[in-house]
């Protein structure tokens, strides 16, 4: 059996758990979205289901962008933002409704927004544009919506928070999971998170339910909320709530669990036990929806001067109320606040973004036969209040131009913290052992280190010490210490400080981000079948046997031996090892076998249920026990470029030209750098000396396959010697890189 010996550094960057926008949710685009109802009363109908059954209406079919879906379920949605009189109403349309299985992109759900009492267009897509950087939340865009051939508008596009939109961020959708909005709007069924007894019934009109089960899950949070509080991080992603509540202030999104509704929010637990907040319905944040406690309402004024720790003593906001009495979790909560304000308001970056989103809307705007404002209004909104019958809408950059010197006028926001850099951890590591981590840490009383070592873990916490003990350095000099142990793969981690004013964490984002650290130091990976080459990015390479042209993955087998990949599965997704089940097929010695990653399995047997992101991702292989025996991470990727092993089959990744099913060191030993560079590598083989010859070549290096730097040469001249005759025979990496910063890797055999 052949093995490869791979020997890799810690790499220390920040990382966001982010799933980036792409395509059907990419912001700098306009979807169009055409539906064909069979029914010349459809309107009727969609009113006559949205007050009553609220079932689905059946088109005949939608086109999204040109893609028809035939049978699709249509309905209005909202609450105030419905009216039977409106022309143009809040829609949900569901792909798979009437046939299962139905997609677009690998959407089902499609939420969009009418607009009302929204006369700039960007409160939805400028919020969650913002909140994406500190939660995980809906993507949100604009679609053009047509119906039986006429144009009914312009609306904001918003992800759905479905069961798809759970397994994507928290890897399970069978758990617990509640829309937090209530089932009939009175006050006494608004969903509070009050502790309303041991019995269910009382909380049916509160929240909806999800998921199968999970009644007693959410009662068990509401009591612990108001009886026992200090143990609520056991069941309450703490962190993802104080993100949240620190977004609802600051935006002033009151129409949210802050606000009078204390709703539009939703509630998952995960595999840590551990309800999740997501929010839902911002398309009244910026102060747009004003009622905080209730009628008459917050003025403007108001509104730009809301406290940082408004509701902190209303027991009807246990939520706010309990965690902003725990000390620490008021200095999380107000450095969270303090990030969102300094990343996206105090710099003005928030105009900037809205101005680009104005412009792309512009001319969608002006065509609208059915917007509830005025194009002058439009125009205006953003720097102008805007009247709207007996209601004043306020300019956005009116609200926080005024909030932003408010907040940082306040107590809360005036008390200094500390200041945390210089994080040092080893430069290499073995895997499965302890590692020490010190950081300099100014005017500290208190410090951890938070770890995990896969996304669908949670930290956990270490304490560090300006103590002496923790090869920290002096007692006292500022520099703290800690010890964390380390995964055979990644390691995600921060550092949160405090004193008794103010708490900073770095990275700024966490725990939403965090650094990585991957150690895979002198451990065997089997390689007999390994991930050879993919392509994450193909318009024109290879077609498949539809004639689409399709990501790829290419396996190769290095043994001699015919392997039977029956029981293996191939995955995007660590956390769900079992995304896709290889057929009964096998891979003969020294053959290749591609798999067409198009999430398209009904095309065949070699397509994937998964597709690859060309802005990067990874992918592994899994065998029969279920542990992972191969596995490439990349960044983005070039279109039509392979990202292939050199040597073919061991060798670590480049990108070249594609060799499509085929060794990946055909590609001839003179390699084009540029347009008019190239260089030669000979002989090779060699049974000593290699000559490199060529034009603007600044390095060369030399690596054995086990990725151990055997030579390094700074190039002066175009022809360099590189001697090889005191090293073992076998296979020699060259790595050459030129003066405009290109590298290719080029393999030789020492004979």
């Amino acid at each position: 059996m052949k093995r490869l010996l791979i020997i890799s550094s810690i790499l220390m960057f920040v990382y966001s758990g982010q799933v980036s926008a792409q395509g059907f949710y990419d912001i700098d685009t306009i979807q169009k979205i055409e539906i064909s109802f069979s029914q010349s009363n459809w309107d009727y109908m969609l009113d006559t289901a949205k007050n009553g059954s609220e079932n689905y209406i059946m088109a005949r079919w939608v086109r999204i962008n040109g893609v028809q879906i035939d049978s699709v379920g249509v309905k209005y949605k909202g609450n105030s933002s419905y009216d039977s009189s409106n022309v143009k109403n809040p829609l949900h349309i569901e792909l798979n409704t009437f046939v299962q299985g139905q997609d677009y992109q690998g959407y089902s759900d499609i939420k969009l927004n009418n607009g009302w009492l929204e006369p700039s267009m960007v409160r939805d897509v400028l919020g969650f544009k913002i909140l994406r950087n500190y939660m995980h939340c809906s993507k949100a865009n604009y679609a053009q919506v047509y119906i039986n051939g006429t144009y009914y508008g312009l609306y904001p596009n918003v992800e759905a928070i479905n069961k798809d939109f759970v397994n994507d961020y928290f890897y399970s959708s069978g758990n617990p999971f509640f829309k937090c909005s209530p089932l009939i709007y009175q006050l006494q069924y608004f969903p509070t998170l009050e502790y309303l007894g041991t019995d269910s019934v009382s909380y049916y009109n509160n929240y909806e339910m999800k998921s199968d089960f999970g009644w007693q899950s959410l009662i068990n949070l509401c009591d612990t909320l108001a009886n026992n509080s200090s143990d609520i991080h056991k069941i309450l992603d703490v962190d993802r709530a104080l993100w949240m509540l620190a977004f609802n202030n600051v935006l002033v999104n009151l129409d949210s669990y802050t606000g009078v509704a204390s709703q539009n929010y939703y509630l998952y637990m995960d595999n840590t036990e551990r309800f999740n907040t997501i929010i839902w319905d911002i398309n009244m944040c910026f102060g747009s929806f004003n009622a905080l406690t209730g009628p008459p309402g917050l003025t403007i004024t108001e509104m730009q001067e809301m406290s940082p720790v408004v509701q902190s003593t209303n027991s009807e906001r246990p939520l706010i109320q309990k965690l902003l009495a725990d000390p620490m979790y008021k200095r999380m909560y107000i450095a969270h606040m303090r990030t969102i304000l300094n990343e996206h308001f105090a710099n003005n970056s928030y105009i900037t973004e809205a101005q680009n989103m104005v412009s792309i809307i512009d001319t969608a705007f002006q065509s609208d036969p059915n917007t509830f404002f005025s194009y002058s209004e439009f125009q205006n909104a953003f720097t102008q209040n805007t009247t709207w019958g007996p209601l004043t809408i306020p300019g956005i950059q009116v609200l926080m131009d005024a909030r932003i010197t408010y907040l940082n006028s306040t107590t809360e926001f005036q008390q200094v913290s500390s200041v945390i850099s210089n994080i040092i951890v080893p430069d290499t590591a073995n895997p499965f052992t302890i590692i020490l981590i010190t950081a300099d840490i100014s005017d500290a009383n208190y410090a951890y280190v938070g770890y995990r070592h896969s996304k669908d873990e949670k930290f956990t916490k270490v304490e560090m010490f300006d103590d002496g003990n923790h090869d920290d350095g002096a007692t006292g000099d500022g520099t703290y210490g800690a010890y964390f142990d380390i995964d055979v793969s990644n390691t995600h981690y921060y550092i949160y400080a405090e004193n008794s004013d103010a708490g900073v964490f770095s990275p700024v984002r966490a725990e939403h981000e965090y650094y990585k650290i991957t150690a895979i130091v002198n451990v065997e990976i089997q390689d007999d079948v390994v991930i050879n080459e993919i392509m994450a990015s193909n318009d024109v390479t290879q077609n498949d046997e539809f004639g689409e042209f399709d990501d790829w993955i290419e396996l190769y087998n290095n043994s001699a031996n015919n392997i039977d990949l029956s029981g293996y599965y191939l995955t995007d997704d660590e956390n769900s090892p079992i995304k896709w089940a290889f057929p009964d097929t096998s891979i003969n010695p020294d053959s290749y076998l591609i798999i067409w990653a198009d999430k398209d399995e009904e095309q065949g047997a070699m397509h994937a249920s998964f597709k690859i992101s060309s802005s990067g991702e990874a992918v592994f292989l899994i065998d029969t026990s279920l542990t992972i025996i191969n596995e490439v991470v990349f960044t983005a990727q070039t279109t039509d470029m392979g990202y292939a092993r050199v040597p073919n089959g061991l060798g670590a990744f480049i990108i070249q030209t594609p060799t499509f099913s085929f060794n990946n060191d055909s590609l001839n030993n003179i390699v084009n750098i540029n347009q008019n560079d190239k260089f030669i590598i000979f002989p090779n083989p060699t049974t000593g000396i290699i000559t490199i010859k060529g034009k603007y070549i600044d390095s060369i290096e030399v690596s054995n396959i086990h990725g151990q730097i055997i030579k390094t040469t700074v190039v002066n001249n175009e022809t360099t010697l590189i001697n090889l005759k005191n090293e073992p025979k076998g296979i020699y990496l060259i790595k050459i890189t030129t003066d405009n910063g290109v590298t290719t890797v080029k393999k030789v055999v020492l004979e």
